[in-house]
């Protein structure tokens, strides 16, 4: 089996031995921002009822496994999370991937990725890469592991495929996609048409952590940095959701439109007035419920054809 790096290589992709930021007053940023969301999440986020946490390291990355009451051990969600690239953790994002694991009946492995700015572009790749051969090792077999995940988690679990689609791989069951950032280069429309009505994200703080986790050297429209640039020949059936309240709405819209074209089968749901990654609400939030009610049911469905 080829190295990651290899590959990289083959495509083309020239990397610096160093191209990571310095511990400037940006980093620093970053650090406080990390910190501050993990201690706003550790206060305000519940896990659901009997879930059990399990800590491991899987090739020196911290991971864990997220289990309900009567799930099914031989099938896994691979849960990449969100956050940019560069923000968030299982701490952040615990609640809301073992909620889709007890909504689907299966187990959730969520590792944590490395972070850009100091682990840019394709550090992540190569993390969620070799969890899934990890995966592999233990027995587990493809066509009984999904990957999922929210906003950059997406985009990361679509350019995942791709690289195993390369080099002639097992490819996982499906890829779960909730509010996808697989557009980096912000072209879509509603960018320009969202931008007042999104709560969270806006044009400058995405198109910032595009070039923080390019390292400011890859091209933005590279199709492992933004997928939806990509030939997605091949890659597993996709299930997105996004909202009509969130600039990366286009995003998900065109990811669907060029799998489709590809001959990739394709389920695409844009909610209502609903903002980016929307699900990580709970059972706070009525469409957060429904949404998370939805890809559980999709996936038993995928699990049992």
């Amino acid at each position: 089996m080829p190295s990651f790096r290899s590959y990289l290589i083959e495509k083309g992709i020239k990397l610096s031995v160093k191209r990571a930021l310095g511990k400037g007053i940006l980093e620093r940023e970053l650090d406080e921002k990390r910190q501050m969301l993990d201690t706003v999440a550790r206060k305000i986020a519940k896990l659901p009822k009997n879930c059990k946490v399990q800590k491991l390291e899987i090739e020196g990355l911290y991971a864990e496994w997220l289990s309900s009451e009567n799930i099914a051990a031989d099938k896994v969600i691979l849960y990449l999370h969100g956050g940019g690239y560069a923000l968030c953790s299982a701490n952040t994002h615990r609640p809301l991937a073992a909620s889709i694991g007890k909504a689907a009946g299966v187990k959730v492995l969520f590792p944590e990725y490395r972070l850009a700015p100091e682990h840019p572009f394709p550090t992540a790749i190569e993390d969620a890469v070799s969890v899934y051969r990890w995966l592999l090792r233990q027995g587990y077999n493809p066509e009984n592991i999904i990957f999922a995940g929210d906003s950059a988690g997406g985009g990361l679990s679509i350019a995942a495929a791709l690289v195993l689609r390369d080099q002639n791989e097992p490819l996982p069951r499906a890829l779960i996609c909730l509010s996808p950032w697989v557009d980096l280069t912000s072209s879509g429309d509603s960018y320009r048409k969202n931008k007042a009505v999104d709560p969270y994200l806006t044009v400058k703080g995405v198109r910032d952590a595009a070039r923080m986790y390019s390292g400011h050297e890859i091209p933005l429209d590279h199709p492992l940095v933004s997928p939806v640039f990509a030939d997605l020949t091949g890659i597993p059936p996709l299930f997105i959701q996004a909202g009509n309240h969130e600039i990366l709405q286009s995003d998900a819209e065109l990811l669907a439109k060029k799998a489709r074209q590809s001959g990739v089968e394709v389920y695409l749901k844009v909610w209502d007035k609903m903002w980016h990654v929307w699900q990580i609400s709970g059972d706070r939030l009525p469409e957060a419920k429904k949404a998370i009610s939805d890809i559980g049911d999709y996936i038993k469905k995928v699990f049992n054809e």
